[in-house]
């Protein structure tokens, strides 16, 4: 890819348009972006990369139109460039606010815009511009095509942002994995591991569910099986795997043949108790019989006896059953008599009963003169009624009046607080006043408190310290008198074994004499008297040893001088801060007394914002009462004058009702009292007259039930009426009668049967011990039954359910199988096998690979850049902690001849080193994106953590791009960059936006 030219306006913070001609500003091959901090310079690359793939480099959803740029211009970007032979124009226009074409001061939404086109030419050799997508998907798509890259590939083999490309030289194994594997597609590799895992979780889980399976149908089966058949004796056991297929299906198969067995007794024991059933219930069903017919005969003997023994009792019935008859052909006149005796008493209490109601002056009169009683009656209701209004309106002046009385002693009272508070308020401001005093003054006292407490807390700390040190020096010097004495001890050792190896130094040289061998000394071969050691006598280790302790000892010496040295001088400064010598108790106390006075003068100036707030309220509270006061003594004298008046009004009221009510309370009690006695002389005028007529009414009537008695039998009305009889009882009666009667004829007949009349000479029947004997025979054969029943049961349960342990034992099987050999594939993949002995996923090997292709590349350049000192080499080495391997990356040192941490390197060391790891890591993407040529690289800031020399070599390395023909665009601040390269654009920027100025050396 080789850029031609960049227009952009309105973008990030270039405000208008702008143009790059990369075909003049790459002639060099090398050339400069500089500029102001923020002025731009990486919104270039921005902007490059926007074009190619519709989104910045970081951010997809950064905002890209520049705030200084006029509303009616348009934030575009568009690019020329060559990329795989073809010569393309991108234009795109991000998704923005723009004024409204008919409504000015609105504004509408811009949709974004693409538009792809290549430079082609016809057979005539007339070049021109042809559209290829308007679609911002299918122009992604093309260029990604074309070059072969993804965008975050392209960001980072191409636009190498700033600080970005270090990161993947310090990351660790998972992290540079995820980069490498974006950058190389490999991620259809961690896809097998994925596959892997989930497959053998799959399997996992239908093995555990063919497991669960098999040990649900084993516990069904013991449950079936019951404690007879002794199942849990070899079961199957999910702790143990094997027991689940072949030994599940062998130990249900026993299982069954054992329940067989006993299914086969069990039906050979029901027949037997079966036979022994069917003759006791022949026994028990003939003494069933002959029971029934004696206590038959028994029974109906004794009823008949009972009811001849009855027969005077049904006689009588029988009579009074005839009288009733005969009395109720009288019931009409009876009745008659008896409702006009019963008319004739209830008229009489009514009349007496209403009377006893009536005034004493009213009681005695007739039915005429209570009509006209109560006629005057209804006459004085009236008058009273009338004046229902007059009593209304007094109780409203009597409640107004004791409503106004209230109020009036209310507001008298509000009128003597306030006052009362008033009074007492001279009082409580001077109160106040002194509290704020006394706070203002505890807080002046508290800051002089603070500043005199830090001076003592300073020289506390600096006591302490002082008698420490002092401790120290004490120890130091008793340290040093011992070091002393043990140097001198080493140093009269050392000059004793000196001497005395000097005076025996003859015989040490004597002992090194051998025959026929020159003496060192006078050259003679021969050795007539040498001199033999003496005992006792050092040689040269002792008289080393010896040098050697009083060089420790001396050097020991030196140092408990010196730190005694010290601990004196620090002990000299903390007795300065302390201020002498004045012991650290003193000090200590000193601190507590003004720590107790500044807590006490903190407590009292804290009164002082409560005090101006009391002083606050008690103003507002002066102004309140004020008011309170006032308005309640206006309120009091417009009171007084409305209490006068209504208290005239009442008083004339009250001598207008006082006749109407006559001693009652109310004008509606003296109404009520009127009302009732109206109406009770009214009902005792109605009572007097109904007594007379019912008088009238007994007399007749009791004459024709005398009559009517005496001619049916009866000597009176009341005799008729004793015989009468409710129709109910007359057919209880008749019916008794007729059952009596019937009951005998059937008792008698039933006692002539024959059956009944021979089971009656028979013994009686032993029921009891029949039914005994039955039950014993039932309760065994139904037992005998069960046990069969359970039996059978048993061995169908056991055989459906030893067929599907058996189909499931055959489904867990192949299972297993499967699952040990997904586990062990996954493991091997994912890193977690022990034959996998590095611990390294298939993703991460074949990164590995790849990684090995970028360190071999990347050392090509850093072994200039570094003058031969660092060479970067790719570990596979096993991770701790059994952490994944196989991605690591470390520095080879050759000037001290180890390998070392990427994160041990300088700022500096790190640039190159990454720089070198970016270039090689571009080439081999580029050779794995199919080959195609990248011919523009752009490098963003580093270079400042460079010396002189290291930069000039980075630099040649650059320079060395330009032999493969690519373009390198670097932004830096450093002035050697500007001096060094002579292709440069200065990105300036400015209040109104950011320009852009292409400056050469020829030029400057």
């Amino acid at each position: 890819m080789r850029l031609h030219s960049l227009h952009l306006q309105a973008f990030g913070p270039f405000a208008g348009r702008h143009s790059i001609d990369f075909d003049a500003l790459t002639t060099d091959g090398l050339f400069l972006l500089h500029g102001d901090t923020g002025a731009g310079k990486s919104t270039l690359f921005a902007a490059i990369c926007f074009a190619l793939y519709g989104y910045p480099p970081r951010e997809r959803n950064a905002r890209l139109r520049s705030d200084h740029a006029p509303a009616d211009l348009l934030t575009e970007v568009t690019l020329e460039a060559t990329i795989a032979g073809k010569r393309l124009q991108i234009r795109r226009v991000p998704a923005q606010r723009k004024p409204h074409s008919r409504r000015p001061g609105e504004l509408t939404d811009h949709k974004p815009e693409t538009d792809l086109k290549q430079w082609t030419e016809d057979q005539h050799g007339q070049g021109h511009w042809e559209g290829i997508s308007s679609s911002h998907k299918e122009a992604a798509q093309e260029i990604e095509a074309l070059l072969g890259l993804n965008r975050q590939q392209f960001c980072q083999v191409v636009l190498l942002p700033q600080n970005d490309f270090t990161k993947f030289l310090r990351a660790d194994a998972s992290e540079r994995r995820v980069l490498l594997g974006t950058l190389f597609g490999t991620r259809r590799f961690g896809r097998i591991e994925e596959f892997l895992a989930e497959r053998k979780n799959a399997t996992a889980k239908r093995r555990d569910e063919a497991r669960s399976d098999v040990m649900r149908l084993a516990e069904r089966i013991q449950q079936a099986a019951g404690d007879e058949l002794d199942p849990a004796t070899g079961a199957p056991r999910p702790d143990d795997p094997a027991t689940l297929t072949g030994h599940a299906r062998l130990w249900a198969t026993a299982l069954h043949q054992q329940a067989v067995l006993l299914q086969q007794a069990a039906t050979a024991g029901t027949e037997s108790a079966r036979q022994l059933l069917d003759s006791c219930r022949t026994v028990e069903q003939r003494t069933r019989d002959l029971h029934r017919l004696q206590h038959t005969h028994h029974t109906t003997t004794q009823e008949l006896a009972h009811l001849d023994e009855r027969t005077d009792h049904y006689t009588q019935l029988s009579d009074q059953h005839d009288r009733a008859r005969t009395a109720r052909q009288l019931q009409t006149v009876l009745d008659d008599a008896h409702t006009a005796d019963r008319d004739h008493s209830r008229a009489l209490a009514a009349d007496t009963n209403a009377r006893a109601l009536l005034p004493v002056e009213h009681a005695a009169q007739d039915a005429n003169g209570l009509a006209e009683t109560v006629q005057k009656v209804r006459v004085d209701i009236g008058a009273a009624q009338a004046l229902l209004p007059d009593e209304a309106a007094l109780q409203k002046h009597s409640d107004e009046l004791a409503a106004l009385s209230k109020e009036r002693d209310e507001l008298a009272a509000t009128v003597a607080e306030a006052q009362d508070w008033l009074s007492g308020l001279p009082q409580l401001r001077e109160t106040l006043t002194a509290r704020l005093h006394a706070s203002r003054t505890a807080q002046e006292a508290s800051r002089e408190l603070e500043a005199t407490l830090g001076a003592v807390t300073t020289q506390c700390d600096a006591a302490a310290r002082r008698d420490d040190l002092l401790i120290q020096a004490a120890t130091a010097e008793e340290a040093l008198t011992r070091a002393t004495g043990v140097l001198n001890e080493a140093a009269a050792a050392y000059v004793d074994i000196r001497r005395r190896r000097t005076d025996s130094i003859v015989a040490e040289l004597a002992g090194r004499l051998k025959d026929g061998e020159s003496c060192p000394v006078c050259g003679s071969a021969t050795h007539p008297a040498p001199a033999t050691p003496q005992p006792g006598q050092p040689t040269a280790a002792d008289e080393q040893a010896a040098e050697a302790a009083h060089t420790a000892a001396k050097h020991k010496e030196k140092e408990a001088g010196q730190r005694l040295g010290a601990l004196q001088q620090k002990a000299a400064e903390a007795r300065g801060q302390a201020g002498g010598d004045t012991p650290l108790a003193d000090l200590k106390t000193r601190r507590t007394e003004l720590t107790d006075l500044l807590r006490q003068a903190l407590a009292e100036a804290a009164d002082a914002g409560p005090a101006e707030e009391e002083l606050t309220r008690l103003q507002q509270q002066q102004t309140d009462h004020e008011h309170a006061r006032n308005t309640a003594q206006q309120r009091l004298g417009a009171i007084d004058a409305t209490y006068d008046s209504l208290h005239t009004q009442r008083e004339t009221l009250n001598r207008r009702l006082a006749a109407a009510l006559d001693q009652h309370t109310t004008l509606a009690d003296r109404i009520t009292h009127l009302t009732q006695l109206a109406e009770r002389l009214q009902s005792a005028a109605e009572a007097t007259t109904a007594a007379a007529r019912t008088t009238e009414n007994l007399r007749t009537a009791t004459q024709r039930a005398e009559q009517a008695a005496q001619a049916a039998g009866f000597t009176s009305p009341a005799e008729a009426s004793d015989a009468l009889l409710p129709e109910n009882d007359l057919t209880r009666i008749s019916e008794e009668l007729t059952r009596w009667r019937e009951q005998r004829i059937v008792l008698t007949a039933r006692l002539e049967q024959p059956d009944l009349h021979n089971a009656a000479t028979q013994p009686p029947a032993d029921l009891e011990h029949s039914v005994a004997e039955l039950e014993k025979a039932t309760t065994a054969h139904s037992q005998a039954a069960s046990a069969e029943t359970q039996a059978t049961t048993r061995v169908t349960a056991l055989a459906a359910l030893g067929t599907q342990l058996a189909a499931f034992a055959e489904t867990l099987q192949p299972l297993e199988a499967a699952y040990r050999t997904v586990d062990h594939l996954h493991g091997l993949i994912s890193g977690g096998s022990p034959s996998n002995q590095l611990r390294m996923q298939l993703e991460s090997y074949v990164l590995a690979a790849r990684l090995e292709d970028v360190v071999d590349a990347a050392n090509i350049r850093l072994t200039c850049m570094s003058n031969h000192r660092f060479t970067l080499v790719h570990s596979d080495e096993r991770a701790a902690r059994g952490a994944k391997s196989g991605l690591g990356l470390k520095v080879l040192d050759a000037w001290s001849g180890h390998q070392r941490h990427t994160d041990t390197l300088s700022g500096g060391e790190s640039f190159y080193v990454s720089l070198s790891l970016a270039l090689g890591l571009a080439d081999v993407v580029t050779a794995e994106a199919g080959g195609q040529a990248l011919d523009t690289l752009f490098i963003d800031e580093g270079f400042g953590t460079l010396d002189d020399d290291t930069l000039h070599q980075v630099l040649d390395v650059l320079d060395s791009l330009r032999d493969h023909d690519r373009t390198v665009g670097v932004i830096s601040h450093v002035a050697e960059m500007r001096r060094r390269i002579t292709q440069r654009l200065h990105v300036r920027k400015s209040p109104v936006g950011s320009t852009l100025v292409h400056v050469t050396e020829a030029a400057e």
